[in-house]
């Protein structure tokens, strides 16, 4: 049996970033990951926030994919069939970009070269089958090779995703609709702007990516498998009824994929030993794109936190509940703003519709409002 002092199950990009940046620190760190290689062939783009190209700079990841990622210099927000828009520009924050984008697996190749030269132990094919605490450590069982291993740790880090939360730990809510991704190539050039449209089934968000958009189309169960099956033509003038023209007419479309959505958040914590960050500890919407900007900060102030503390204090309560308040304010509000959107933009009712035309006029009325939003976008909790 090994003993490490902290073990991360799930070498994903936020595990990934949390072994990164424990590197230089002298703790040993082992990694857990269930696949055989570290690639993530995965046809999403990821909307990263200002604070996420900072902290991906930090740990020594940005150089290798910024000539792949596409800055957003605009956002304009919208609602279908009804009054009031808004623009947030990066010069309302005397920024050089509200954020970017970037294929899943381009990040994902940056941050698992960086872990595998930051000093950590990397175990790929190791499938976690169970995880117990007691007051001394923590402890992984694990098979690999074809055979049942079992480590202790000082700490063990959660970060491989929602599998990682038993249902007794969970607080869930099932939108009861699905992520239709892809990228589209529209009419009109994209001038580095992206689009947040509110439809009554849902929001459609277009991200700049390259010379394309990467699209996130929510989508009612129910229509799914038929918006899947269309064929390009019909899919892409579907598209065009919802989103509109604003950039001119869209032209072609590639391979579609569909995610489901939820709202998924871990219950606290009852074992010291036991850290969840990323999407182990929280799964949102995507709308306004906070999920992995919240789970790169989770791994970021973990790091700092397990930085500050001596080795024999790493698993004890004192420890994970200084991590725990740190994130818990970032945490609660990105959900509620992520679960607030989606509730109270996804309908057609009469009065909800002005009242959302008026705030979102309002919010472009506003430029001390509009600078509050856009930071909160930025850098979450921190913003505040």
């Amino acid at each position: 049996m090994q003993h490490v002092d902290i073990a991360i199950v799930g070498g994903g990009p936020v595990g990934a970033a949390l072994a990164v940046g424990l590197e230089g620190s002298g703790l040993s760190v082992v990694v857990l990951e269930a696949r055989q290689q570290l690639s993530a062939p995965d046809p999403r783009a990821l909307a990263l926030s200002q604070g996420a190209h900072l902290i991906l700079q930090r740990l020594g990841v940005w150089e290798a994919m910024a000539n792949r990622a596409t800055t957003i210099e605009s956002i304009h927000v919208s609602q279908r069939g009804g009054l009031g828009s808004a623009v947030l520009t990066a010069d309302d924050v005397g920024a050089s970009a509200l954020g970017y984008v970037a294929e899943y697996g381009d990040l994902y190749a940056a941050l698992a070269a960086r872990m595998n030269n930051c000093g950590a132990t990397i175990l790929t094919g190791a499938r976690v089958t169970a995880v117990k605490a007691t007051a001394g450590y923590g402890m992984v069982g694990y098979q690999h090779n074809g055979g049942e291993e079992m480590l202790t740790a000082g700490l063990v880090v959660l970060s491989e995703g929602g599998k990682s939360l038993p249902a007794a730990l969970r607080e869930d809510k099932d939108y009861g609709q699905s992520a239709v991704v892809c990228t589209v190539r529209t009419e009109l050039p994209h001038k580095q702007r992206a689009f947040e449209r509110f439809t009554p089934d849902g929001p459609i968000a277009l991200l700049p990516l390259g010379i394309d958009y990467a699209l996130v189309w929510t989508t009612p169960n129910a229509q799914l498998e038929g918006r899947l099956a269309l064929s390009d033509a019909a899919f892409l003038a579907q598209l065009q009824t919802a989103f509109g023209d604003r950039q001119g007419q869209f032209l072609a479309a590639s391979r579609r994929a569909a995610y489901p959505l939820k709202l998924a958040l871990a219950a606290a914590s009852t074992s010291p030993r036991i850290v969840r960050i990323g999407n182990a500890a929280h799964t949102l919407h995507p709308v306004a794109g906070q999920g992995f900007n919240l789970g790169l900060r989770d791994a970021w102030k973990l790091a700092e936190t397990l930085l500050d503390t001596p080795r024999q204090q790493l698993g004890e309560a004192a420890a994970t509940r200084r991590y725990e308040k740190t994130r818990q304010f970032d945490i609660a509000g990105g959900s509620l703003m992520t679960d607030i959107l989606v509730e109270s933009f996804s309908n057609d009712r009469f009065l909800l519709k002005h009242a959302r035309g008026a705030a979102l006029l309002l919010l472009d009325l506003a430029p001390p409002l509009k600078t509050l939003f856009a930071r909160k976008m930025m850098f979450g909790a921190q913003a505040w």
